[in-house]
């Protein structure tokens, strides 16, 4: 559903429902403070004590790595904490509805980069550069620029359809980042004699060398599938944006689709000869879990996702392959040398309705300082840290290094990580109607992947007919 239509839609249908935050308190009760006020002797971590924050959490390890680190969160500040963990298959309804009562409940809650292009707009999230430019409200140490300007550049935009993400105000911070390679496993890769592919045509002919690599039931790559946009944000938009293809582009006020340009057609041709080739045979199904387990547990030799989806099959007893998996850059189309990647990044961004934006400033600013970000790393089982600092502090160097071209490939492949979308209200609908089109693709069901990029083009255009760009 169209953006407007969609956020009112679930208000309508679901404003019935009574939202089930679920809290679990840290600390201990007080009132509430209004809005962002710092003392006149300047920034204090204790200038909202006795202030109570609410946080809404994504189930994930970025969220439970927070929450282990709650209390001592408490015992700096004096502030009461409350939040809920939510699955992600709900986690972002329940946000909408929330944030749509515009109560102020919650204070904080974790998004993604193309979540804010609704929520933005819509009014839901807290400017962040007032806090940024308000010396009383920064701890000295904070250090924004020391965040990886592509990934941190992602959260900002300036509100108008089109135009790219890395300029206007700051409607979030980064606990975290993906970009998108290609991860091996090197016992495989060792017994067969390859080596891992550098180029799309060198991928494209090792899928051909690992079918049933260990048997039946084995196969060559694991990338996803599903009928989801969670489908073409990974693999598929880091090749495509390599192709040199744009997903859309601005004329007379309006956003024009570009999926059927030569660039994007020839980039989903070879997409679909490696699905066909090296693909799980219940491609269509597939999201970040199976493609992440498979991987893990030997059945496929190959992954082409997240960074970090590999690294959690990675650490001792995590999964049968572990201490085997190794990582290198995105393959490339033949002839170029330039690497990008898609952007995703899970981060926390502040509610406009908030009635307790100091308390909730410094609880973010506390969760996405270096200190806690080294620790997270370190200890709290999460990685890819969007501080340079902490990237690369000793300590988790060391921690990374066990992992085979790891660190090699975050390096090469983080300066042109960044969101390689345009921003437009209707990415969700957009992009759902784009892997569609993509299983319909690999299953017959048009005569040439340039007769279905026509059609997936006009279907797009209409989507976005309502939006006004310049």
């Amino acid at each position: 559903m169209k953006k407007s239509k969609g956020l009112k839609i679930l208000a309508v249908v679901l404003a019935v429902l009574i939202l089930p935050m679920s809290m679990v308190a840290c600390g201990q009760k007080a009132e509430q403070t209004e809005g962002p006020a710092a003392g006149a002797d300047g920034f204090s971590w204790d200038m909202a004590s006795g202030s109570t924050v609410k946080i809404m959490f994504n189930q994930h390890p970025y969220a439970e790595a927070i929450i282990k680190k709650i209390p001592e969160f408490t015992e700096k500040t004096g502030i009461k904490v409350e939040y809920s963990l939510t699955p992600e298959e709900n986690y972002f309804d329940k946000l909408t509805i929330a944030l749509n009562s515009r109560s102020g409940d919650p204070d904080l809650f974790m998004t993604g980069a193309y979540q804010i292009w609704e929520y933005a707009p819509a009014g839901y999230t807290a400017d962040l550069d007032q806090f940024l430019n308000d010396p009383n409200m920064v701890d000295p140490s904070y250090n924004v620029d020391d965040f990886y300007e592509g990934i941190i550049g992602g959260l900002r935009w300036d509100l108008k359809a089109g135009h790219k993400t890395g300029s206007g105000p700051l409607w979030a911070l980064p606990l975290g980042f993906e970009s998108n390679v290609l991860a091996y496993n090197k016992r495989v890769f060792d017994e067969l004699g390859l080596t891992p592919p550098k180029t799309m045509e060198e991928l494209l002919a090792v899928c051909g060398k690992l079918k049933e690599f260990g048997g039946p039931g084995t196969y060559p790559l694991a990338i996803r599938g599903a009928r989801n946009w969670g489908t073409i944000h990974p693999g598929y938009m880091t090749t495509y944006s390599n192709y040199g293809a744009v997903d859309f582009d601005i004329k007379d006020g309006k956003l024009v689709s570009q999926v059927n340009s030569p660039e994007a057609v020839a980039m989903t041709e070879m997409w679909v000869k490696l699905i066909k080739e090296g693909g799980a045979p219940s491609w269509s199904s597939y999201t970040w879990y199976q493609a992440g387990a498979d991987f893990g547990a030997g059945k496929a030799a190959m992954l082409f996702d997240a960074t970090c989806n590999g690294y959690f099959q990675n650490p001792e007893g995590a999964s049968e392959e572990a201490g085997n998996l190794a990582w290198v850059a995105p393959p490339l189309p033949e002839g170029k040398t330039e690497i990008n990647s898609n952007l995703w990044t899970w981060s926390m961004a502040m509610n406009d309705a908030s009635k307790n934006k100091t308390a909730a400033w410094l609880f973010l600013q506390y969760f996405t300082s270096a200190d806690y970000q080294k620790w997270s790393i370190t200890e709290g089982n999460c990685v890819d840290p969007p501080r340079k600092s902490v990237f690369e502090s000793p300590e988790v160097q060391e921690v990374l290094a066990s992992n085979t071209g790891y660190i090699e490939t975050f390096n090469a492949t983080v300066p042109g990580t960044t969101i390689q979308f345009t921003p437009q209200p209707h990415f969700f609908q957009t992009t759902t109607e784009w892997a569609a089109t993509l299983q319909d693709i690999v299953a017959g069901k048009y005569s040439s992947v340039q007769d279905a990029m026509d059609q997936l083009k006009d279907k797009m255009d209409t989507i976005v007919e309502d939006v006004e760009a310049e």
